[in-house]
């Protein structure tokens, strides 16, 4: 079994900056890949950041040159730091595990935290 668990979700004015934490625990060994992933409200959740071993790291164009996705020290960690944010930044924000191709069950995901963008 493997469990996702995220947070550094909170209020911030525009403009402001945040880290957004993640980690894999469990009945799992290296991960394929860790992403994160937002939903805001009445939208589908999209995908912002994700980096896959060995090092491939993909933004979406609504967060390059804002966000950065990192690798923790810890194995299976990954940090999301947050620069200049927006309010359209609101948004639950999560994180997934990406076992791999050979996996039946490739993907977990965490239970999310928010972050809310406003004066």
């Amino acid at each position: 079994q493997v469990q996702v668990v995220e947070s550094g979700g909170d209020l911030v004015q525009p403009g402001g900056s945040l880290r957004l934490s993640c980690a894999a625990v469990g009945s799992i060994t290296s991960l394929y890949a860790m992403g994160w992933y937002r939903q805001a409200p009445g939208r589908q959740r999209e995908s912002i950041a994700r980096l896959i071993r060995p090092g491939f790291i993909n933004y979406a164009d609504s967060v390059k040159g804002r966000f950065t996705i990192s690798r923790g020290t810890a194995e299976n960690t990954v940090y999301l730091h947050m620069n200049n944010l927006k309010e359209e930044d609101t948004a639950v924000y999560y994180c997934q595990a990406d076992r791999g191709p050979n996996f039946g069950v490739r993907y977990y995901w965490g239970q999310g935290t928010q972050v809310t963008v406003s004066s």
